[in-house]
């Protein structure tokens, strides 16, 4: 019963702090002022907050620019995680648009929409991102292509690392910035949470959104490590292929660590949320 009485207020707060920003946001959306890129990040650490996620950050965001993010990919919560750290923007695929709330919510943040079926209109999309990352926005990709059960990384797809190349004539010094990052869920009620228990913060793309959403909110008091790692550079001799088995590489090793509870020889700053 008490479960039940926090989903509810944990709800009814949420739809009301989103009542008050999503004008402002489609405001400034719709006169591309700033501010509709830190309004998500403030929306977000408010979710974070009421749905029990408590984010450490494991150093920071590459200063130089343009970056483009690349990291695993284990549920819809890493979109709020992210967004809590960072004023990022996301290249989803298309059928999030249709997504109850969530797209409205993607819509919101001015994320890049990819269909990945139609070749013809691969070209304008991977344009778009490389636009944005000109534009000096930072960009989140998911190179696995869909979500994983929280304990590995699968294969990434080399292909869309084409927005890096895509962005390179437009950076000021003909780089773009590509820094892996790791997500990892860690904990749930302050205890390790274990190989085992972690379907319960995954979402593989077989269970509906809806019963892990109130699954989670059930739960709450889930601990969330984010790591940034080392960036490499990407400019006009660079190999696609190259560059995406380089982040491959120090994504599953800050992943691995971070699971099995090693400690990282980089310098961490940790903030929790919550």
């Amino acid at each position: 019963m008490i479960n039940w009485v926090r989903v509810a207020l944990c709800g009814a707060l949420l739809v009301l702090v989103s009542l008050v920003l999503m004008p402002v946001q489609i405001f400034c959306l719709w006169l591309d002022l700033k501010p509709r890129r830190w309004l998500p990040r403030f929306w977000h650490r408010v979710a974070c907050l009421l749905l029990g996620l408590r984010v450490r950050v494991h150093g920071e965001p590459d200063r130089r620019r343009p970056l483009l993010l690349s990291a695993n990919h284990v549920s819809w919560k890493d979109i709020l995680v992210l967004s809590s750290v960072a004023d990022v923007v996301f290249v989803a695929k298309s059928e999030v648009k249709t997504w109850p709330v969530f797209g409205l919510l993607a819509r919101l943040q001015a994320s890049v929409f990819i269909e990945r079926d139609q070749k013809r209109s691969t070209g304008h999309q991977v344009n778009e991102i490389g636009r944005r990352l000109a534009d000096g926005e930072i960009v989140v990709l998911f190179p696995e292509g869909t979500t994983s059960d929280g304990n590995r990384l699968l294969d990434i797809k080399t292909s869309l690392f084409g927005a890096a190349a895509s962005a390179v004539p437009h950076s000021p010094t003909g780089v773009v910035h590509v820094q892996p990052l790791a997500i990892s869920y860690t904990g749930i009620h302050g205890m390790p949470m274990g190989r085992y228990n972690r379907p319960i913060a995954a979402w593989p793309g077989d269970t509906g959104l809806l019963p892990h959403l109130l699954g989670v909110l059930r739960e709450g008091a889930l601990d969330v490590d984010v790591d940034f790692g080392e960036a490499v550079d990407y400019d006009r001799h660079a190999n696609r292929k190259d560059v995406s088995r380089t982040i491959e590489q120090r994504i599953r090793s800050m992943l691995s660590d971070r699971l099995r509870g090693r400690p990282r020889l980089d310098r961490a700053v940790a903030r929790a949320e919550g």
